[in-house]
């Protein structure tokens, strides 16, 4: 057994062949290849291992199917290339951190782990995962060389965090559901999400993308978050419910949104600073907006021809004529379907968002719409907040 550490040693006989499972009370470290190699009697390893920061020789370990602990290395400047070759199953996380000329990841039969935790590995352009990863809890990725999770394939997923990996062009997964949040923020600009099978998710965040693809979306539990992406047109043409906010903000490529089927937004409808946006109309079903509606930009047209129910303030601001739209909202306004603070105003020099003190083409500025009532207020900037910070 290896002098790096003092673990049991069981014979176990599975299916007629012998091997055997070692046990480790908290963490073992790896110094060297030798110690990696030491390990290969050990079939299950019951425990976690960490590479040690000074080791600079590639670690391989090989002989190891299954461990129950995590596996993980971190503030190391001289290793290039880290595996397992028959690992299946890591009950824990493969923690990698401050690893700045690791080159490569090989974990060719590796399908299931509790978590990938990953950041500053500024040299890793790929990963080694042959066999794909199809089950973990959570993947938080950030600031690596990687050009695109190819390997990583889950199917469902607690949180999914994947920002600041500037060379990552593509991501493609077989996602069904993710329970608490999915966040794709300040990769590369171009970057191209493909989540055609999600169904449903609690919180999504998509910031700085090239295109997003989510058209199998039915359910949304939380809020939905489009902040300063490139792409052209968006479409959830699925969806039908958003269970907190809906925030489409600084995307200045965009020129379409459709949500054909959405009836109900629990919290706040916010668009700003969309400039080639002219028109909203993709919204034809929304019937109740549970918190503030919030519209500005160079808009020509908004139509929600179904909305009967806004329960916080309503603002439409922008530079064009939005005058024709405005007739249908002040009909809502006038019968007390919108109950907070009132305002639709076009030919702006300076639209914006709800609490704005406006200011005409050529005018004087118009009296600033007040803020949400009390409760609804709470509630409206209290969901926002959380998007604005995922």
């Amino acid at each position: 057994m290896p002098s790096f550490m003092k673990f049991a040693v069981s014979a176990l006989a599975a299916a007629g062949t012998a091997y055997a499972e070692c046990t480790v009370s908290g963490t073992s470290t790896i110094q060297n290849q030798g110690d990696a190699t030491a390990l290969a009697s050990c079939s299950t390893f019951s425990g976690s291992i960490a590479i040690a920061t000074g080791t600079a020789e590639d670690i391989n370990i090989s002989g190891v199917k299954a461990i129950s602990g995590n596996l993980v290395a971190t503030d190391n400047s001289a290793i290039r290339r880290i595996g397992a070759s028959d690992l299946e199953t890591l009950g824990g996380d493969l923690s990698l951190s401050g690893l700045t000329r690791l080159t490569g990841l090989d974990f060719p039969k590796l399908k299931k782990v509790r978590a990938l935790k990953w950041t500053a590995l500024p040299n890793l352009a790929e990963i080694g995962f042959t066999a794909q990863v199809e089950q973990a809890d959570a993947i938080d990725i950030q600031n690596t060389g990687l050009k695109s999770l190819t390997g990583i394939n889950i199917q469902q997923a607690k949180t999914i965090k994947v920002a600041n990996n500037q060379y990552i062009n593509e991501i493609k997964m077989q996602l069904g559901n993710v329970s608490t949040s999915l966040d794709f923020s300040d990769n590369n600009k171009a970057l191209q999400v493909e989540l055609t099978n999600l169904i449903w998710a609690s919180n999504l965040t998509f910031r700085s993308c090239g295109s997003v693809s989510l058209p199998s979306l039915e359910k949304l539990n939380g809020s939905l978050g489009l902040y300063n992406n490139a792409f052209e047109s968006f479409a959830a043409p699925n969806l039908t419910e958003v269970g907190e906010a809906l925030a489409i903000i600084g995307n200045d490529q965009l020129k379409n949104v459709s949500f054909p089927l959405v009836t109900k937004i629990n919290d706040d409808l916010r668009m700003a600073n969309n400039t080639a946006l002219m028109s909203v109309e993709g919204l034809p079903l929304l019937k109740s907006v549970g918190g503030a509606f919030d519209i500005s930009g160079n808009m020509s047209k908004v139509a929600t021809p179904k909305l009967d129910t806004v329960k916080g303030a309503f603002n439409i601001q922008s530079s064009d004529n939005v005058t024709d739209s405005c007739p249908f909202y002040q009909n809502l306004k006038n019968k007390k379907l919108i109950q907070g603070a009132f305002l639709c105003k076009g030919k702006l020099e300076n639209p914006s968002t709800e609490g704005t003190k406006p200011k005409e083409q050529g005018g004087s500025q118009q009296g600033a719409a007040s803020t949400l009532s009390a409760m609804n207020g709470a509630l409206g900037l209290a969901a926002m907040a959380a998007v604005f910070l995922i």
